[in-house]
């Protein structure tokens, strides 16, 4: 429980740079120190290598993880050490380690204990409305974390489209509905049918529509839902295998933004697409070198069937175009290695060819303090997307060249001419087999005032 201006706490946490208040404080950049004797957490900032806000988030999230009881945190303590640093920024960063680290994440352990302490934070009362929005925020990043850590016995397509309908149903103005494979025949949704082929679970296509501003644009966010990937006809080797549940992410988020748009009633019209399957193997899977017509009249050769999550995006970003009228795409993919090669788990690998686009995100960004890292789409890597195959419009495996782009470039052939930003989150949005609820907050920002 996190809170306000509640001072009758009994321990304290506090900021400083160094150990004058007691020599038996640890002074090394980001540590937190407990003195017993005065029942108060000392947290240390100072100049470094290692910038302000890492520092602080290092050890509030350590702080959080050995709390002893309820605690104030001293905000002016900490917003003194952040020079350059806006305070609202500072105030959003406790926010979302401490909600984070409190969350009751999910778990199959017999006898788990949750540490269940308030943490206070003694600020001015002008930041009521920014804690409401930080709760709100984050309450959307931890669903989103939860929907990545199912098991994969238990996070099935139907699993996710039943839960998914049950949840948003109960927002006011959200309107749901699930795609399932006869539906998506009578689309013509052939890409999404050909990755669900050697599924035992038919695709769920869950669509969440909100339309809070009359005559204004509306926004598609597409999400990749792949809740197993096991790379198909093409196998991964063992080592690829773990965190293959993580494949869904895309869509996970995906559908948190759509919940927690709609639930703080932003002025908005958006259409949220979570497309929800496996990708297996058997006897039904499809083939490598298949030719597959997809919704919007192109074919494409599936040269390589790991390469399943461009194909359930074309489909998806072609539905909210000519079914939903959207004018605006993002979608959101754990898409590629080579992306994940690029940026390891520093940031998130963004693709677009609109300037305005990418520079609204990184001023979002800015703001969560979530990293973004803009990567190309050149003429060459559209060229490779077509001239790669001989018999289909398309390939969505290119023989040679980077993958990461050559990929955006293959979701570019189904924007038709609409903006389009693509973002490919493969390392960041978990740590080891933990979610992470990455780019939440970013395009909550991004999108409640646009």
């Amino acid at each position: 429980m996190i809170t306000i201006n509640n001072k009758n706490l009994e321990y304290k946490i506090v900021g400083v740079s160094n150990n004058e208040i007691n020599k038996n404080i640890c002074t090394k950049p980001g540590s937190v120190t407990f003195i017993s004797e005065t029942k108060t957490y000392y947290l240390v900032i100072k100049k470094d290598l290692m910038s302000s806000l890492r520092q602080l988030k290092l050890g509030l999230s350590s702080f959080v993880k050995n709390i002893k009881g309820d605690t104030n945190i001293d905000f002016q303590s900490i917003v003194e050490l952040l020079e350059g640093v806006k305070k609202e920024i500072v105030f959003n960063v406790i926010c979302d380690v401490v909600l984070f680290e409190t969350h009751n994440f999910i778990s199959y352990k017999k006898d788990l204990k949750h540490k269940d302490y308030k943490i206070n934070i003694e600020c001015s009362n002008n930041m009521s409305a920014l804690l409401k929005e930080n709760i709100l925020k984050n309450k959307y990043v931890n669903y989103a974390r939860d929907l990545q850590d199912f098991p994969p016995n238990i996070g099935t397509s139907d699993f996710y489209g039943n839960k998914l309908l049950n949840d948003a149903s109960k927002i006011e103005g959200l309107e749901v509905s699930i795609l399932k494979n006869k539906k998506l025949r009578e689309l013509d949704m052939n890409l999404v049918l050909a990755v669900n082929q050697g599924s035992n679970h038919e695709a769920n296509v869950v669509v969440m529509e909100y339309n809070n501003n009359p005559n204004d644009k509306k926004i598609a966010l597409v999400g990749k839902g792949i809740c197993f990937d096991t790379g198909g006809y093409d196998l991964k080797p063992s080592a690829f295998i773990e965190g293959m549940k993580f494949d869904m992410t895309g869509a996970a988020i995906v559908m948190s933004i759509a919940m927690a748009l709609a639930e703080a009633k932003a002025k908005i019209n958006f259409v949220a697409v979570g497309l929800f399957t496996d990708n297996k193997i058997g006897q039904k899977a499809v083939l490598p070198e298949s030719i597959i017509k997809s919704m919007n009249g192109l074919t494409v050769e599936i040269n390589n069937t790991d390469a399943e999550g461009r194909l359930v995006l074309a489909d998806g970003i072609t539905y909210a175009i000519r079914e939903k009228q959207a004018d605006v795409v993002y979608d959101i993919a754990t898409l590629t290695g080579a992306t994940a090669m690029a940026l390891g788990e520093s940031a998130s690998g963004v693709f677009t060819e609109f300037d305005e686009m990418w520079k609204q995100l990184h001023k979002a960004a800015a703001y969560t303090t979530e990293r973004f890292w803009r990567l190309p789409i050149f003429d060459e890597h559209k060229e490779q997307v077509q001239n790669d195959s001989i018999l289909a419009d398309l390939t969505n495996s290119c023989n040679k060249g980077p993958g990461g782009s050559t990929a955006a470039a293959f979701l570019t052939f189904f924007a038709e001419n609409k903006k389009f930003l693509h973002i490919d989150c493969s390392r960041v949005v978990r740590v080891g087999l933990k979610g992470q609820g990455y780019i939440v907050k970013t395009m909550f920002e991004l999108l409640k005032n646009n």
